[in-house]
């Protein structure tokens, strides 16, 4: 019998696996956190599959999401990504993954893990919603929009309410898998 998946991810091989094993699961690594956020920022005005698909470009281009590595980078290592092809190439994106790797790292000192901090939005547990279908889940809600607003105030870049409600959908602070999903009981 097939399973029944979320209705954005199906007929696509490399969506279908990700949804399956990554799409809203918690994650409390700071690790996974901060490449997912990096992600989510270079996917702001495109798809989601277009990132996915680059990702393990991203992964050996950004010394796999290395936040204390990228926080140093210099002007030398952003002109070569910028010369990147296998990357999205968007000059803003690339010098804010810079400054978001800074930003992390000094939430990281003030709560003791990125981790700490970004729970603490939903009280350290999932937010479990009632989506029939997946275009009914909202890009953005109060929640994202403080979220972000925090995010800002702390020096974070392209982490609009809309980018961090992704965020927050891809790394199971939120369950938006529809509630005839395989996976919305398990996440």
């Amino acid at each position: 019998m097939k399973k029944h998946r979320c209705g954005w991810c199906e007929g696509d091989a490399l969506y279908e696996a990700y949804h399956d094993n990554e799409w809203g699961v918690p994650v409390y690594d700071d690790d996974t956190l901060f490449e997912f956020l990096i992600l989510e920022t270079f996917q702001a005005g495109l798809s989601w599959i277009t990132i996915l698909r680059k990702r393990e470009n991203f992964r050996k281009a950004f010394d796999n999401f290395n936040y204390k590595k990228i926080a140093n980078y210099q002007q030398t290592k952003i002109d070569a990504l910028l010369q990147d092809t296998g990357i999205i190439r968007n000059k803003l994106k690339v010098n804010a993954t810079v400054s978001n790797a800074q930003s992390f790292m000094k939430v990281q000192e003030e709560f003791g893990s990125f981790s700490e901090y970004i729970w603490s939005f939903v009280d350290g547990k999932p937010i479990k919603n009632s989506v029939k279908h997946y275009k009914d889940a909202p890009g953005n809600t109060p929640l994202s929009d403080t979220v972000s607003k925090d995010l800002k105030k702390r020096g974070f870049k392209f982490v609009g309410s809309t980018v961090v409600y992704a965020h927050m959908q891809a790394t199971g602070l939120i369950n938006d898998h529809e509630v005839k999903c395989f996976r919305y009981q398990e996440v």
